[in-house]
């Protein structure tokens, strides 16, 4: 996140801004917008848009341009040419800095022409531009003192203006305890939760940093003195300013004692209503109720039928508008241990509405997830028979099902409309109102016939959805086990991970327990996140029987671990051995030796530079999916997986649907045993009626 105190320019390209994929525009008129936001604490001078475009060759250069809007005021109408027509069109345009506020619209019009005749058909295929990804936004700006308000928060340590990773210091005292590891974690969560999409990356220092915002986190009498507030009664926040970094604040998490300090972290995490000021002290308050599983905010409710309404942020988003208009997109997370046990799929119930063709033509609609077709439709005009319209509406109705195979744990659910032009005579196509359609909110999909398994270790589901720990959106079932002196970069490893996992529950870990090596006994019906490198080998080499990892201990003063690998492992051959001089990056699962069915996931690094090497492969969208298996080895941008260890499941699956898969798979089975079954049924019926016949006689 943009942190810099003094003055600079800052370079935003659309593909920042959510634009990932060129921007097509098409048809007489169409629109794309773009969105941008500035920081609270940033004043913008002066901005600049850099863009880069092509237009067709078949345009009529005359009556064609490109209008540019910011916030609905147009700052630039550019012309095309027939000189730079089909290539590629780079253009500098300055922009009022007076428009630019914290969230602004930047708009791209298309008005396109290809002939004089007023009919003209909006179907042309010569009616095109495009807008490339690589545009970008430049903005020079200037830092803004903002005062220290608590009302504020989570500004300006976290901005949602702006779309860069969030970066963020916290101060924790030397030897920080369980509990003081603890809020911090939580608090961690909570902004990686706000960071979202951005990402998160937390530093650990002693000190209060030179250069950057930070938080505090500690007893009062464990702070720094030149940072202690006065009058603290109990919890309290405090915003201040950093006396080190001109420019620059401190958030300050404390209280007369441990508890406090949990008191006050959670006012923070939770949003407590009224907090105003440059400090508060907020009382103490009771514990937030246990959570149940698989009820993250993040997570689409997966026992019942969910409505498009709940899963969308804005109504805007079912909607589209024009002949090809933009896909709408839905994005659909569910847990990664769901599992189609008789191959199931997902019910879905989609109502949509679109501009009724008078005629008819190539207009469809096509579902696709997570981008295979799941099924096509054809647009018809209202009341033909063989439609799915009702006479004299615009509506449609279509039940499908997702097939089981097709979702994965972060799955987009498209809606691609194709409104085909309608002209067949020389001015059928005359342009009215644009075409439009819209995916009903009432809509539904329904994940509840699956079933709650998976097969272990698995550190793909790690890796990509924070799994297993994620089950509980508090991390009420996970301990965090830190070295008894940790390093900062250890530290800095456990505030990250829990980042990337309040990311992916959208809820900060309320419950989740830290813990030492030394104390096993809390480990019980605990899925543990283990972190670090020597300081908890006692506690590896504990668990060397259950572990796909042999660490070599060749000195009283254990050495920082790492891999010596030989060859490369095959599944199922045993354990890797790791030698404690080579450097180490890795990832391991295996289960729980002190309670089955639960996981361990561990977080080796040798060094500081390897831990950082180890949190970019989980940062790196490509290197993340390589992560998987039961070991994964990080060394600079390689990232090689093994599955190595013995599988377990977690999760269970209901007797009937055992039964019913069983048979599914199995039919001459089935026809055996319904043969069997029928026989037995004969037999008795058979015996049933004999007695009965032989009391009518007497016998």
């Amino acid at each position: 996140m943009a942190d810099s105190p003094g003055d600079g320019k800052v370079h935003i390209p659309f593909s920042a801004l959510g634009a990932y994929r060129t921007l097509s525009l098409r048809g007489l008129e169409d629109i794309r917008t773009v969105n941008v936001g500035v920081r609270r604490d940033r004043l913008v001078k002066a901005a600049r848009l850099h863009l880069v475009y092509s237009y067709s060759p078949a345009l009529l250069f005359s009556m064609s341009h490109l209008k540019v809007s910011v916030n609905d005021q147009v700052v630039a109408t550019l012309r095309f040419t027939a000189e730079a027509a089909g290539r590629t069109v780079t253009q500098d345009i300055d922009i009022d800095p007076r428009l630019m506020t914290d969230y602004s619209a930047l708009q791209l019009k298309l008005i396109a022409h290809y002939s004089m005749d007023h009919c003209e058909d909006p179907g042309n295929t010569g009616l095109w531009a495009d807008v490339s990804s690589s545009s970008e936004i430049v903005l020079d700006e200037a830092p803004i003192a903002l005062p220290n308000e608590l009302a504020l928060l989570p500004a300006p340590f976290f901005d949602e203006h702006d779309v860069n990773p969030l970066r963020l210091t916290f101060v924790l005292p030397l030897n920080a305890s369980d509990a003081t590891l603890r809020t911090a974690a939580v608090i961690a969560s909570s902004f990686g939760s706000l960071a979202d999409y951005r990402q998160a990356r937390f530093s650990v220092a002693p000190d209060l940093p030179k250069d950057q915002n930070a938080v505090l986190v500690a007893p009062l009498d464990e702070l720094p003195p030149a940072v202690r507030p006065v009058g603290v009664s109990g919890p309290a926040l405090v915003i201040s300013d950093n006396p080190v970094a001109p420019g620059r604040k401190l958030l300050i998490v404390t209280g007369a004692n441990a508890q406090d300090v949990d008191s006050a972290a959670y006012a923070l995490v939770l949003r407590q209503p009224g907090l105003s000021g440059p400090m508060a002290n907020v009382g103490r308050r009771d514990p937030e109720p246990e959570r149940k599983p698989y009820d993250a905010p993040r997570l689409t409710p997966v026992d019942r039928p969910v409505r498009f309404a709940e899963v969308v942020k804005r109504p805007e988003q079912l909607q589209s508008l024009g002949g090809t208009p933009e896909t709408i997109s839905l994005e659909l997370h569910v847990p990664v241990d769901l599992t189609s046990w008789n191959d199931v799929g997902a019910p879905l119930d989609v109502h949509y509405r679109y501009t009724s063709p008078s005629v008819k033509n190539n207009s469809a609609l096509s579902i696709e997830m997570n981008r295979q077709l799941i099924k096509s439709y054809r647009l018809t005009p209202n009341g033909e028979a063989g439609g799915a319209n009702s006479p004299g509406a615009r509506s449609s109705t279509a039940e499908l099902e997702v097939p089981a195979y097709q979702l994965v744990g972060s799955n987009q659910l498209d809606f691609r409309f194709n409104l085909d032009s309608e002209r067949s005579t020389v001015c059928a196509g005359a342009a009215g109102n644009p075409a439009r359609a819209s995916i009903e909110p009432d809509s539904t999909i329904d994940f509840s016939r699956f079933v709650h398994y998976a097969s272990m270790p698995n550190l793909a589901y790690f890796a990509n959805s924070g799994f297993p720990f994620t089950r509980m959106a508090d991390l009420s079932q996970t301990v965090v086990v830190v070295p008894a002196r940790p390093a900062p970069y250890e530290l800095e490893t456990m505030l990250t991970m829990l980042g990337r996992i309040g990311r992916w529950t959208g809820y900060p870990a309320l419950r989740v327990e830290v813990a030492r090596p030394s104390e096993s006994a809390r480990l019980a019906d605990k899925d543990v996140l283990l972190i670090g490198g020597s300081p908890a080998a006692p506690l590896v080499r504990t668990w060397s029987g259950s572990i796909p990892l042999a660490v070599d201990a060749r000195s009283a003063d254990v050495k920082r671990v790492g891999f010596a690998k030989a060859d490369a492992p095959q599944a199922g051959s045993g354990a890797l051995r790791l030698n404690s001089d080579a450097a180490l990056a890795a990832v391991y699962g295996f289960q729980s030796p002190v309670a089955s069915g639960r996981s361990v996931v561990a977080l080796v690094a040798s060094d500081a530079t390897r831990a950082r090497q180890l949190l970019d492969a989980f940062d790196d969208p490509e290197r993340v999916g390589l992560i998987r298996d039961d070991v994964a080895l990080v060394q600079g941008d390689v990232v090689e997986s093994a599955r190595i260890g013995e599988r377990y499941a977690v999760g269970q699956i209901p007797w009937r649907d055992r039964v019913l898969g069983l048979a599914s798979r199995h039919p001459v089975l089935l026809g055996v045993l319904g043969v069997f079954a029928g026989l037995l049924l004969a037999v008795g019926a058979f015996n049933f009626l004999q007695r009965l016949a032989q009391r009518r006689q007497g016998f």
